[in-house]
């Protein structure tokens, strides 16, 4: 299984915004993403780091994997 980077949340919005995902809005601590023609959305921490069966979790409900999703980090 491919290794996470600890990533801030800032970092991993922006992986996810290369994937197609758009910002919609922030309440409280969570950063909600949205996907036209994708059923799920992402929340998305506003943590300094991300956790990273959360971010494992949110990798997954995009439907992309670990490896594409480090290479979008990069």
């Amino acid at each position: 299984m491919p290794n996470l980077p600890a990533l801030s949340s800032r970092k991993v919005v922006k992986a996810f915004e290369s994937f197609g995902w758009e910002v919609v809005r922030q309440r409280g601590s969570h950063i909600i993403l949205v996907k036209e023609n994708h059923n799920a959305t992402l929340s998305v921490p506003d943590h300094k780091e991300v956790a990273k069966g959360t971010l494992r979790s949110l990798i997954r409900a995009a439907g992309i994997t670990v490896e594409e999703f480090n290479q979008a980090v990069k």
